[in-house]
């Protein structure tokens, strides 16, 4: 099982892969929305922002996020050190339900660009 510490890394890991991107992955990362990121195994939450192509996590709480952010994920923290590595494809595990995304309607559309 993944530890807060590989989880942080992984995010961080993937904000540096947001901030290099180009074209219209780069258009995508460039939103600016508060983020959570929900690690349903260890029974904690990363809060932060996605803005200037990066993501920026603020805190991180113990249980659900207490404010619904713009853009919500939840993962095992597993499978968030295997999407960020390139093993697991976002589209297959959120398909199966191993991922939740939930976000607007227009946020839904940008990020698909990303993933």
């Amino acid at each position: 099982m993944a530890t807060i510490e590989e989880c942080r890394a992984a995010l961080e890991k993937l904000s540096d892969s947001m901030g290099s991107a180009e074209g219209d992955v780069r258009a995508a990362a460039s939103l600016d929305r508060s983020v959570s990121c929900r690690i349903t195994d260890l029974d904690v939450t990363f809060v932060g922002r996605m803005t200037g192509g990066r993501i920026v996590v603020h805190d991180t709480l113990q249980g659900p996020p207490r404010e619904k952010a713009q853009i919500r994920l939840a993962m095992t923290g597993d499978d968030l050190v295997a999407l960020v590595d390139g093993e697991l494809h976002f589209a297959k595990a959120w398909g199966s339900g191993r991922v939740r995304l939930e976000a607007g309607l227009r946020d839904l559309f940008q990020l698909r660009k990303l993933l």
